[in-house]
């Protein structure tokens, strides 16, 4: 009979280290930010997007208004749309509005950062510091999960492809 504990301690560990880790969720006033990532980059990139769910537990509207991070030189709110069948980009430069007891979505096809100027790449694994200004929950700081070039969602989080944060 073959000893099984170093078969068991393989498994074990493959389970372990294939363990999607779940971003943090960061408290701002009354706003929960919750499922903060990226994308990695390929080297040279100078531009990546951020995505994150912020939910307004409060009984007053807010907005995001902006951001910043030491690796990024500039942070902008974006929102994709489909427009006559065309796929548009545009920066929403009076910010993101985030109405009371409602949740808005970051993701990929709809509202977005857009994080420009990349000092260096994102690559798969890093935690890349962010603050978002917020009107009136002010400045909170979080981190990106870096996932994969082709991720479509965070690590642990919801997976499937979501067009509810588009316009049409």
């Amino acid at each position: 009979m073959k000893p099984v504990l170093p078969l068991f301690a393989f498994a074990t560990l493959f389970a372990l280290l294939g363990t999607p880790t779940h971003a943090q969720e960061v408290k701002a006033g009354d706003l929960v930010i919750k499922q903060a990532w990226s994308r990695a980059t390929p080297s040279g990139a100078k531009i990546a997007g951020g995505y994150l769910t912020v939910e307004n537990k409060g009984s007053a509207p807010d907005k995001l208004v902006g951001g910043s991070g030491d690796n990024i030189g500039k942070v902008e709110i974006h929102e994709m749309a489909m427009n006559n069948g065309v796929m548009t980009m545009r920066p929403l430069d009076k910010g993101l509005p985030i109405e009371p007891g409602k949740a808005v979505k970051l993701a990929p096809g709809g509202y977005h950062l857009m994080l420009m100027d990349l000092k260096q790449p994102f690559r798969q694994g890093d935690k890349v510091p962010v603050t978002l200004e917020f009107e009136k929950a002010g400045k909170v700081t979080l981190s990106l999960d870096v996932q994969g070039v082709g991720a479509r969602g965070p690590a642990g989080g919801e997976m499937k492809h979501d067009h509810s944060g588009m316009k049409k």
